[in-house]
């Protein structure tokens, strides 16, 4: 059941909470996802785990920005995620994020250490590759151009097969089902179509050094995971970061770009392992 809570500037922000007996685990989505990204993940760790999704603000069931250059930022959907922890008052907890809620977690690991168990990273890391930005940029905020869920699946499995070679037809129709509104029928952006304006504004700034990020998660436990095909983290960037961080865990995940959808047996086994060993 989906539950709200009133962000810092009184935004309406959604939630789903498992409400499992053990170590709580909060799922921060990407750009334009929501908490239904993160169903499979849910449903393994049911039984063993308390596990909140969130929607960031403009995504999903929560409140659309009045400013959306002012609020669609890293720093602002930070605050809010802080502010679910802090609404239902739990004091500790290991994050999963994907893409840019792998960002926001490394935002809330460095500057709220006490607050993170462990932090799982999903093909996301201090430098986010020109090309897959740019990737996005073509379908950011415009409407899907189909009348069907069926069609949406079809179109994805063609765009994606260079990346995602081995999915079905049923689950990329899964997947669109998860990452778009139904409206009668028709697939419609879950998000607010004005993130656009946002990230465009964003991406004329310079982006800021992320291995400074990175460099102030020292001791906090880290799991990266990546798509063996992934246009937006690299393989070097992988790398890199295990040099800097030896104690790092890390998977590569065959047959997946941007980003694996984490219901891969390769990636449920390493983040089984990871938070055993770190979220209680």
């Amino acid at each position: 059941m989906t539950s709200q809570f009133a962000a810092a500037d009184g935004r309406r922000i959604a939630y789903e909470d498992s409400g499992g007996p053990g170590p709580v685990v909060l799922c921060l989505a990407g750009l334009t996802r929501d908490a239904r990204d993160f169903a499979p993940v849910a449903k393994h760790l049911a039984g063993r785990y308390r596990v909140l999704r969130i929607d960031s603000r403009g995504r999903g069931q929560s409140d659309r920005a009045e400013d959306p250059v002012a609020e669609y930022t890293v720093p602002v959907e930070t605050g809010d995620a802080l502010g679910l922890l802090d609404h239902l008052k739990i004091p500790r907890a290991a994050v999963i994020g994907t893409s840019r809620g792998g960002v926001l977690g490394m935002i809330l690991g460095a500057t709220q250490r006490a607050r993170l168990s462990c932090l799982v990273l999903n093909d996301v890391g201090p430098v986010i590759e020109r090309k897959g930005l740019d990737d996005i940029m073509v379908y950011l905020g415009i409407e899907p151009r189909v009348d069907s869920f069926e069609a949406l699946a079809a179109g994805l499995q063609h765009l994606l097969r260079p990346t995602f070679p081995d999915v079905s037809l049923e689950r990329w129709l899964e997947f669109a089902r998860a990452t778009h509104r139904d409206e009668g029928g028709r697939p419609r952006l879950s998000y607010d179509a004005r993130l656009r304006d946002a990230v465009a504004v964003q991406l004329e700034n310079s982006p800021p050094d992320l291995w400074q990020l990175f460099a102030a998660l020292e001791g906090l436990p880290i799991l990266t995971i990546r798509g063996a095909n992934s246009v937006l983290f690299s393989a070097g960037t992988l790398a890199e970061m295990a040099r800097r961080r030896p104690d790092m865990a890390e998977v590569t995940v065959p047959n997946r770009g941007h980003a694996p959808f984490l219901d891969e047996p390769e990636a449920l086994a390493a983040i089984d392992a990871f938070l055993a060993a770190h979220a209680a």
